[in-house]
C-alpha cells in the first residue's frame, strides 16, 4: 500500500516538483560481483592490472572503509535496492539457508526469501518519479525481471546468481541479450549495451545500474588476457591468471563507459560510482590484509573497494575513512538528484553527500550492522568447523567491531584501526567495549525484528 500511494502521489504532482533535466546529474553505477577489497590497483594489487579503475579513483573520492550489507550476493543487492537492512526484507543469503552437511548444523537457520517483494520501493522506482530513465544491465538476482521494480530496461537480468548456459562465453541466451555464435565475452557485451543505452538517452537524465556478473564464478576469461597473465610474474597474494584476466575485462568495461561519457560530453553531468557486492571468493583471490573472504562477516567478506566521482563536488584524489554501507546509496542517490524520499517509506541508511563534499566530515551515525542467520558451506570457520560461516551477527562502531556466533554465543572483539586483519580478539582486554557494542546490537535487532536461530537441528550429530 505504501508503495502504491507513493507512486500515485508523485505521479499526480510530478510536474510541480521536477527540476529541469539539465540540472539533474546522470548516475552510472558499476556494481561488480565478488570483487575483493584488494583486487584493484588503487587498493594495492600488484598483479591485477586496472588502469582505468585506478584513473577513476585518482579523479574521485575513495572510501577506505566501505561495506556491503552482507557477505554474499542476493542480500547485499536486496539491501541496496530497498534501502533497508536484511531483517526488513527477509533476504539473508543465496537460496537455501541450510547450505552444508545437515549433521554439522547445530541450529535450524532462519528461513530465507529469494525475491524482493513488490511492497519495497526500489531506488530505481524512486528515481523514475523524478524523470530518470533507468536501466539494469547484468546480474539482478532479486526476482525474474527488474522491469517490474522500476527499471525501464533489462539486459541479461533474472533470478540467476551467476552466468547461465555457456557462462561468460557465447553462445548464451539472456533476457534481451541473445548470441548463438561462439566467442563473444559477456562482460564486453554488457559494456557495449551500456554504451548504447547512454548514447540513446543522452538528452535526458538516466540511472545506469551496470551490474556485471564478473568476477563471480565460474572463473572464465578471454584467452588472450589469460595468456598475458600466465606469462606475468605473480604477486605474493594474487596468483590466479584467469581471475586476473576477468578483473582486467571489468577494468576495460569501466574505461569504455568513461570514454563514451567523454565522447558525448556527459562527463561533467554524470556521477560515477564503483563498488562490489561482497568480498572476494577465496578460491579465486586473496583479500589480504583483510581476514576471511566471501561468505564471512570478517572484513574480507564485507569490506569493498568504493569510488565516487561527482564533478564539482568530490575532490580528485581525496580519501574518506568514515564507515559507509550499501544501504547508504539509496538516500545518497536521492539527495544527489534532488529526488523526494518515498512517502511513508523508511530508509535505514544515511546519505553520504556530506562526506562527498568534505572527506573529513562525519555522519554522526552510532553504528552499522550485519545479520546473517544462515549457514554457508566451505572453509573458513575459525572454530574448526566445515562452514565458511555459521549463523552470526556483527556490529561496527567507530574503530571497534564485535562478531557474535549464534550457535555457541561466542563473541569476538577487534579494533580495526590497529588490527585491520582481525588477528587479536580483545574481548577479555576490553570487556566494557564489548558490553556496549553487544547491548547496541541487541537493541538494533529488536528494532528491526531480526530473528535469532534458536531451534536445535534434529539431524545434528555432535
Amino acid at each position: 500500500m505504501a508503495r502504491f500511494s507513493f507512486i500515485l502521489f508523485l505521479t499526480l504532482f510530478a510536474n510541480s516538483t521536477l527540476l529541469l533535466a539539465s540540472e539533474k546529474p546522470n548516475i552510472v553505477f558499476f556494481f561488480i560481483d565478488d570483487m575483493g577489497w584488494a583486487d584493484v590497483g588503487f587498493m594495492g594489487s600488484e598483479y591485477h592490472e586496472t588502469p582505468n579503475i585506478d584513473r577513476l579513483a585518482a579523479e574521485s573520492m575513495v572510501f577506505t572503509d566501505a561495506y556491503a550489507n552482507a557477505p554474499n550476493c542476493a542480500p547485499s543487492r536486496a539491501c541496496l535496492m530497498s534501502g533497508k537492512y536484511s531483517p526488513r526484507h527477509g533476504i539473508y543469503t543465496v537460496g537455501d539457508p541450510r547450505r552444508g552437511n545437515h549433521k554439522f548444523r547445530k541450529l535450524e537457520p532462519t528461513e530465507n526469501k529469494t525475491v524482493l517483494a513488490d511492497e519495497f520501493i526500489t531506488v530505481a522506482e524512486a528515481l523514475k518519479t523524478n524523470g530518470y530513465t533507468t536501466a539494469a544491465m547484468g546480474k539482478w538476482h532479486l526476482g525474474a525481471d527488474p522491469t517490474t521494480q522500476g527499471f525501464d530496461v533489462n539486459i541479461a537480468g533474472k533470478e540467476w546468481g551467476s552466468p547461465s548456459g555457456g557462462g561468460y562465453h557465447s553462445p548464451y541466451k539472456y533476457p534481451n541479450l541473445v548470441n548463438k555464435k561462439k566467442g563473444e565475452y559477456l562482460t564486453d557485451r554488457l559494456t557495449d549495451e551500456a554504451c548504447k543505452f547512454i548514447e540513446q538517452n543522452q538528452s535526458e537524465p538516466f540511472f545506469l545500474y551496470l551490474s556485471h556478473y564478473a568476477v563471480h564464478t565460474p572463473i572464465q576469461a578471454k584467452e588472450s588476457l589469460t595468456k598475458k597473465y600466465l606469462a606475468k610474474p605473480t604477486s605474493e597474494h594474487h596468483k590466479n591468471a584467469k581471475y586476473a584476466a576477468m578483473v582486467q575485462s571489468v577494468d576495460e568495461s569501466v574505461g569504455k563507459v568513461l570514454k563514451k561519457l567523454e565522447e558525448l560530453k556527459l562527463s561533467e553531468n554524470t556521477i560515477v560510482v564503483f563498488t562490489s557486492d561482497n568480498g572476494g571468493h577465496s578460491g579465486a583471490t586473496s583479500n589480504y590484509p583483510l581476514r576471511g573472504a566471501k561468505g564471512m562477516l570478517y572484513e574480507g567478506g564485507i569490506r569493498e573497494p568504493f569510488i565516487c566521482r561527482w564533478p564539482g563536488v568530490t575532490k580528485a584524489g581525496s580519501k574518506c575513512g568514515e564507515p559507509i554501507i550499501g544501504i547508504d546509496l539509496y538516500p545518497t542517490f536521492l539527495e544527489m538528484t534532488n529526488t523526494a524520499t518515498p512517502e511513508r517509506y523508511e530508509l535505514d541508511g544515511q546519505s553520504i553527500v556530506p562526506l562527498l563534499k568534505d572527506a573529513t566530515a562525519s555522519l554522526d551515525r552510532y553504528a552499522i550492522y550485519w545479520h546473517f542467520p544462515c549457514y554457508l558451506q566451505g572453509k573458513g570457520d575459525p572454530h574448526g568447523g566445515p562452514f565458511r560461516t555459521t549463523p552470526a551477527g556483527a556490529i561496527r562502531k567507530g574503530d571497534w567491531k564485535l562478531i557474535e556466533w549464534f550457535e555457541t554465543g561466542r563473541k569476538e572483539l577487534y579494533n580495526l584501526k590497529s588490527d585491520i586483519g582481525e588477528t587479536i580478539n580483545l574481548l577479555e582486554k576490553h570487556p566494557d567495549v564489548a558490553k556496549d557494542l553487544y547491548a547496541t546490537m541487541k537493541a538494533w535487532r529488536a528494532a528491526v525484528k531480526a530473528p535469532i536461530p534458536a531451534i536445535p537441528n534434529p539431524k545434528y550429530e555432535p
